[in-house]
């Protein structure tokens, strides 16, 4: 399973187009040849995946929302622009999430560690780093002998800052370093894997309103994050290189504050992609017989032209390079609801659904979570099932985070807890 696991994300870094797969311009899909009457997927293959994985317990209880939603420590993957707007003067968080555990494998995980400071009333820095392990693997050759062992690894490493722009508005830049090992040393088909790399950074902004809806006051937040915007990476080492996940999530999240016992918050995101939508090789013509496609190698060097695209064109044309038009585009854009509820600030229960398009990866759940919160720690948990009979490599699997927010003063000293 595990050499199964590795190729998918090999694969995944190394999209090729399936020349089984026809474009049908009448139905707007893709189809099959052996049946042109049902889409297929057609989803958008990235390298480095795992950047788009939610690494933390409280967002992954509501859906994986967190754009918008109030900031602890976790605001760096979502949006480190909230960092100056947090309670706290400082926060840590350390969160352990299992992977693919419903299939037996235990050493398989994702860790994330996360934390801020906040320098003055107008600004904030953030640190996180991320650590993705798939266990101890046995590579194999085409003919299934054993060609020796390996740890795929990756990781990524991000600093932030946050500023004020208005009493209710704020800005943040975060950059970040990230690497893949996942076969280093293997060769398949004559070449040789490698390391990838990357730079990238996020452009983050938050604005909330305050407001009296409930007796406790409200709040309404809006966020905007363009994240994982970097360089094109290579497996191979070659002058191919692939996209990494850069992505536009735009979020709002409503606070309400019934009174000093209750309070509620409901939150919805928007993420899409900005990467290439893959083109077929093949297309159906008017008279519905199959075709080549001239808009997939334009210039017949027998490498698909949206491979080929330059990281700003590709960010940039993400949004009308779809082939099957606006209603596409829109398929491409993945939306999660989420739910928390606290009672005295101390006990929280949490509920969320994830919904992806059937044709764009089919992620489809819904997810429950409890915290628990005392003084300067918290704890977080999450649980997720999905709703239909794609399988997830989070299924039947608890992950927690544990939280530490600090008041400027009381950091690592006795009295914290007093306080």
């Amino acid at each position: 399973m595990k050499k199964i696991i590795l190729f998918v994300l090999i694969v995944s870094g190394m999209a090729q187009s399936v020349h089984s797969q026809i474009f049908d311009p009448a139905r707007g899909c893709v189809v099959n040849k052996a049946n042109e009457s049902q889409c297929l997927s057609n989803t958008q293959l990235t390298a480095m995946p795992f950047l788009r994985i939610v690494p933390d317990a409280r967002g992954g209880g509501m859906g994986d929302v967190g754009i918008a939603v109030p900031s602890d420590a976790n605001s760096m993957f979502y949006n480190a622009s909230k960092l100056v707007f947090a309670d706290q003067d400082v926060g840590l968080a350390v969160t352990y999430t299992p992977w693919l555990r419903n299939l037996g494998l235990d050493d398989v995980y994702m860790a994330y560690l996360s934390g801020y400071k906040q320098i003055d009333n107008f600004s904030a820095i953030g640190v996180s780093m991320r650590f993705f392990s798939l266990g101890d693997i046995t590579f194999t050759n085409e003919n299934g002998d054993p060609a020796g062992e390996g740890r795929p690894r990756e990781m990524e490493l991000a600093l932030a800052y946050s500023r004020k722009l208005g009493s209710n508005f704020s800005a943040g830049l975060t950059g970040k370093y990230i690497r893949s090992s996942l076969a280093s040393g293997q060769v398949v088909n004559g070449v040789e894997i490698v390391p990838a790399t990357a730079f990238a950074a996020d452009v983050s902004m938050n604005w909330f309103k305050e407001g009296d809806m409930v007796a406790g006051g409200s709040k309404w937040n809006f966020g905007l994050a363009l994240t994982n915007v970097g360089s094109k990476v290579s497996y191979t080492g070659n002058d191919l290189k692939d996209f990494i996940p850069a992505n536009l999530g735009i979020g709002t999240a409503l606070e309400l504050n019934f009174d000093e016992f209750n309070a509620i918050t409901i939150a919805l995101d928007f993420n899409k992609l900005l990467t290439p939508s893959p083109i077929s090789s093949r297309i159906l013509d008017e008279n519905g017989d199959e075709i080549d496609n001239p808009d997939y190698d334009a210039d017949n060097n027998e490498i698909a032209d949206f491979r080929e695209k330059s990281l700003f064109s590709g960010v940039f044309g993400s949004f009308t390079d779809a082939q099957g038009g606006f209603s596409e585009e829109l398929r491409e854009i993945n939306y999660s609801l989420g739910l928390e509820y606290w009672y005295d600030k101390q006990f929280a229960v949490r509920a969320g659904y994830y919904f992806e398009n059937p044709t764009k990866g089919d992620r489809q759940f819904l997810t429950v979570g409890v915290g628990i919160k005392y003084n300067v720690f918290g704890i977080d948990l999450s649980y997720l099932t999905p709703t239909n009979n794609r399988r997830n490599p989070l299924d039947n699997t608890l992950r927690f985070s544990l939280i530490f927010d600090f008041a400027q003063g009381n950091i690592f000293k006795g009295d914290a807890i007093e306080n």
